[in-house]
């Protein structure tokens, strides 16, 4: 059976392919000189690191290596630790505190960034840990009919019930009920899934903004977690949203999704070093198992394709 660093690898190809074949093409030398830092600073750039990660790159880099010898292997091997060095803050291990029932956790992200599936493949993930916990959906998304037929799958194939409303119903009020719902069936854990809309920011903003007050109505200290889906083929548009994300609510930790389908494996990078915060899980793929926790010496091995 293929692990997932395999996964993750085969997932980061497009990227790592770039980023490898870009190297090979600039150090046909064996000498590492100003000319040739501005081809890699340009090949880290394309790949979506972003000019801020790319400048800290090139600059560590260059302290060790500019005017001496080094192979492509060396090269490789150096850029994959000075990666490791800014993903690694963003390393950290999704918990749930067992005393705080029902632990909600409300998922946040674009439309299409892949919400939807995160929370199904998580509930899975979740059921079959030690724990075991009693999990529930709230269908918050109640402008997208696809949105709660799709959540309602995942319910019916994982077993957990998924509380919903009619089309366009008030989602803050729907979001009340079926946190009283889940008090009253006694559930360990609730996800709730919400819009993303940002063609109209304010409205969205008022909208979490008002679920997060209906929630705290019920719960004080909820949501206890408020977890952010990013869609990695979008590129700098990931970074652009986990700044408004931001802005509009306190995120607590990303997943991002979809790195299988994207030569802008990169954009992680640059993410992690304008806004720090924790990576819980990463996907590469359709199936439950295509998500997984987030390495960063993993993945940027596997950005390097080492």
């Amino acid at each position: 059976m293929i692990n997932f660093f395999q996964k993750l690898n085969q997932g980061l190809k497009k990227t790592s392919s770039k980023i490898s074949s870009g190297i090979s093409d600039i150090f046909t030398k064996q000498r590492v000189d100003s000319e040739t830092l501005e081809d890699l600073q340009d090949i880290l750039i394309s790949s979506d690191m972003g000019i801020k990660a790319s400048d800290k790159i090139i600059e560590n880099f260059k302290k060790k290596r500019l005017n001496k010898e080094a192979t492509i292997t060396e090269i490789k091997e150096e850029l994959s630790k000075e990666i490791e060095e800014i993903l690694k803050p963003c390393e950290k291990s999704f918990t749930y505190e067992e005393q705080k029932k029902p632990y909600i956790i409300l998922m946040i992200g674009v439309n299409g960034a892949g919400k939807t599936t995160t929370i199904g493949k998580l509930a899975s993930k979740f059921q079959k840990s030690e724990k075991h916990p009693q999990i529930s959906f709230i269908a918050g998304d109640t402008f997208r009919a696809a949105a709660v037929e799709q959540l309602s799958i995942w319910g019916e194939r994982n077993r957990i019930r998924v509380f919903k409303g009619t089309d366009g119903c008030d989602s803050a009020g729907l979001c009340y009920d079926g946190i009283q719902e889940a008090i009253k069936y006694n559930d360990d854990i609730v996800f709730i899934d919400t819009a993303g809309r940002l063609q109209n920011k304010n409205g969205l903003m008022d909208e979490l903004k008002k679920i997060i007050r209906v929630i705290k109505k019920i719960i004080p200290e909820a949501p206890h977690q408020i977890l952010l889906t990013l869609d990695a083929t979008t590129g700098q548009n990931a970074l652009e949203q986990t700044k408004i994300f931001k802005e509009m609510c306190q995120v607590d930790g990303l997943i991002i999704t979809k790195l299988d389908g994207s030569a802008k494996g990169g954009i992680l990078v640059a993410i992690a070093e304008e806004n720090p915060l924790p990576v819980y899980y990463i996907g590469v793929g359709e199936g439950i198992e295509d998500l997984d926790t987030f390495s960063a010496h993993d993945y940027a091995q596997n950005l390097l394709d080492i």
